[in-house]
């Protein structure tokens, strides 16, 4: 047996370890952290004083992955023509407008039909009765169910090359649910960290387990 050459044998080790990791930063660089978003509300400042009295303050639980964004403690209770739906957590900070938030099956339950909207554009979308321990609102119009979207920094957006406002698809990393994302909105802001949110149904129909990931795939490449 000849003469083993050490040197030799570790440069070939380091290069061997350093493509597996070259590879596996290719196999990983177009990937995107999943977050599922269950049933929620924005409340302004006039609507919560209603539902939870004058004197109340909203208070922190948890903070979420966006940076200044947080559950809250309080909750309330959704009612609509054929049902309600209790514990609907308060998302913070105040907005300038309420928003409720809901899948396909909370709308079923609650006998409303909302469209599938962005965030934020609530115009001729579908009434909601909110009730607070002090008090309760109703909605003309704020009930929507959130298109699914990826929040992306400048930074992200940049290495990603796409722009807000963008769509693109997201196919799941999934090996027993295959399931793609079709018609996926990009968000792009200098706060935002990357994360796509789904609702609890799209969730459940991919089977997405915490911590999951998704494809970012953009027209015309290949899938």
């Amino acid at each position: 047996m000849g003469k083993v050459d050490i040197n030799r044998l570790v440069d070939e080790i380091v290069k061997e370890i350093t493509t597996l990791g070259k590879m596996e930063k290719s196999k990983n660089e177009t990937l995107v952290p999943i977050g599922v978003s269950s049933r929620h509300c924005h409340l302004t400042v006039e609507d919560f004083a209603v539902l939870f009295g004058k004197d109340a303050s909203l208070t922190k639980k948890v903070d979420l992955k966006q940076p200044g964004h947080y559950a809250a403690n309080e909750t309330v209770t959704l009612a609509g023509p054929k049902g309600c739906i209790q514990n609907v957590r308060i998302l913070g900070p105040f907005r300038k407008n309420t928003q409720v938030e809901v899948s396909i099956s909370d709308a079923i339950k609650l006998g409303l039909q909302p469209p599938i909207r962005e965030s934020g554009k609530i115009i001729d979308s579908s009434p909601i009765t909110i009730i607070g321990p002090k008090g309760s609102i109703y909605l003309e119009e704020g009930l929507i169910i959130a298109q699914a979207h990826i929040h992306m920094s400048l930074e992200d957006a940049e290495y990603f090359n796409v722009k807000d406002g963008d769509y693109v698809r997201i196919k799941m990393m999934n090996e027993n649910r295959p399931i793609s994302f079709d018609k996926v909105k990009v968000r792009v802001s200098s706060g935002f960290v990357l994360e796509m949110h789904i609702d609890t149904d799209e969730a459940n129909a991919a089977n997405v387990k915490p911590g999951a990931f998704g494809k970012l795939i953009k027209p015309g490449d290949p899938v």
